[in-house]
């Protein structure tokens, strides 16, 4: 695609500026409309959808925010990683995004893969080196005994993923909630709607219980969550206790799949601990 001389490719000029992590209600953030290189704070066409081993990268699907480049720029900036990072828009089918049963230390409630055979979505694959895919995994809370989710891949045919380019991959990771995830009242997962304020002010008006922790608002909600582990950890508990809870189809493959290509490689140990979402 021809774009025009000098064309502004900042994630500001393309309204992809938005950090969740800062601004909570904002959660997912802004996902691009089309593939590209995020490149420090421009998103720059991309030369090719498909990568490999070879080149040093695997492919983890996005499913909330980790599709939003401001997002995964904040991320890495933690570790003091600015490497590139291709982000293609690609055909999924076997796959839903739907609702975290947590209730997240940044202020929002996540989304979270579910099984949904025939279901076909727009995703993104991200293709991460061994050291970007380290700080997601850290920001997932991967490496830690409490934290939310495991990473696992999803094989194809189970999943299909097809970058756009004729291939299908035989493969790729996603992050997998280990709470489970909320369902929509008949015990099958709800769909996360992709904004925070409509789904958290459901979330309140079914629940006595969490407007007494959390406040009436999104807003109050999105303030007494941030950075309050212990509110948080109720609020998750809560949600198991009122029989919200329901499994995301895809625990089965926690514990499988291929051995992780990057096994042994330096994790980023430079600069804070990414906080558990």
């Amino acid at each position: 695609m021809s774009r025009p001389p000098g064309e502004d490719r900042t994630l500001r000029a393309l309204g992809l500026a938005g950090v969740p992590r800062e601004e909570p209600l904002l959660y997912p953030g802004a996902w691009p409309r089309e593939s590209g290189l995020l490149d420090g704070d421009r998103l720059l066409p991309l030369d090719r959808p498909v990568y490999d081993e070879e080149d040093g990268r695997v492919p983890v699907l996005a499913i909330g925010s980790n599709a939003s480049p401001a997002q995964l720029r904040h991320k890495m900036a933690e570790f003091g990683i600015d490497s590139p990072i291709p982000m293609v828009r690609s055909r999924v089918t076997g796959l839903d995004i739907g609702v975290s049963a947590h209730v997240s230390r940044m202020g929002y409630v996540s989304a979270s893969p579910v099984g949904a055979p025939g279901t076909v979505r727009e995703l993104f694959v991200l293709w991460l080196d061994a050291e970007q895919l380290a700080v997601i995994d850290a920001s997932e809370g991967v490496p830690m005994a409490g934290g939310n989710f495991d990473r696992v891949w999803l094989p194809a045919p189970d999943v299909r993923v097809e970058p756009g380019d004729g291939s299908v991959l035989g493969g790729a990771y996603a992050y997998v909630n280990r709470h489970g995830v909320l369902h929509d009242g008949t015990g099958a997962p709800r769909r996360h709607p992709g904004a925070q304020r409509p789904l958290i002010t459901e979330l309140l008006h079914g629940s006595a219980r969490l407007r007494e922790l959390f406040g009436a608002t999104p807003e109050e909600f999105s303030a007494r969550a941030r950075a309050d582990r212990r509110l948080c950890d109720r609020g998750t508990r809560l949600f198991a206790e009122e029989g919200r809870v329901t499994a995301s189809g895809l625990e089965r493959y926690v514990g499988s799949g291929p051995q992780d290509p990057f096994a042994g490689s330096r994790t980023p140990s430079a600069g804070p601990t990414a906080p558990t979402p």
